[in-house]
């Protein structure tokens, strides 16, 4: 059995939907708390396939949350390898930062779930899976795209939301993954965030469930069609 290794930095961001296409895919998910349990080299290294995901917490607060510079070391060393890698969000960040894009605050967060427009290079590959599809979109930082990569997808606030560095590593700022059955735990989780920022938890909610069967869908295809065109 091929094993994925999965970063996460809250309990409620996880590979969601795209863990049904991994396990038919042959994958073995074995997840890893950032700053808690230690990523062992090995496990890193050996894992056929890497994912690091989403988080509240920005790539430049290394002096708050010193695990991050191991992790910004270890994604440069997958990168370098050519190994699989997929990063969403922070995981996206972290990407840029490891291959020395700038990553910054964005003209304003992106909260609620909208769409993102795929770039010529990306219809040529899995995100046309995600044209017009339902996303969830939750971020307030940005980055841009590192040297030598491909721009993906843009949404009109954030016109770096996807890029590649090579077959099988991607970079997503936006969240085809999220499983819109689990809405709430974003939102008991996010809640201080969603009250600063305006957005009402109601609104996000009655999307998740008018949007959610085709976000899964389409969510899913994109991965399916990932591990088999660029990981495989």
């Amino acid at each position: 059995m091929k094993r994925c290794v999965a970063v996460q930095h809250v309990a409620f961001e996880h590979l969601g939907v795209f863990e049904q296409p991994l396990k038919e895919a042959g994958y073995a998910v074995t997840y890893v708390q950032a700053g808690v349990s230690p990523i062992t080299s090995d496990l890193w290294k050996d894992a056929d396939l890497a994912v690091v995901l989403g988080g509240p917490i920005g790539v430049g607060e290394e002096d708050i949350y010193p695990f991050l510079l191991d992790e910004r070391a270890m994604v440069a060393e997958r990168l370098a390898s050519g190994k699989p890698l997929l990063g969403i969000c922070l995981g996206a960040q972290i990407m840029a930062a490891a291959l020395g894009a700038r990553v910054y605050a964005g003209p304003k967060k992106e909260i609620g779930w909208g769409t993102v427009d795929v770039t010529a290079a990306g219809l040529r590959g899995p995100l046309a899976e995600l044209v017009d599809a339902p996303v969830l979109h939750w971020h307030g930082d940005t980055f841009d795209v590192p040297a030598g990569c491909e721009l993906l997808a843009a949404t009109p606030l954030t016109p770096h939301q996807a890029f590649s560095c090579g077959r099988g590593q991607l970079a997503l700022q936006f969240h085809p993954e999220m499983d819109a059955r689990l809405m709430d735990t974003w939102l008991i989780g996010h809640c201080c965030e969603l009250a600063q920022t305006g957005n009402d938890p109601r609104a996000i909610r009655a999307d998740a469930l008018r949007l959610g069967e085709a976000a899964r869908t389409a969510g899913q295809n994109f991965m399916r069609r990932w591990l088999a065109e660029e990981v495989a």
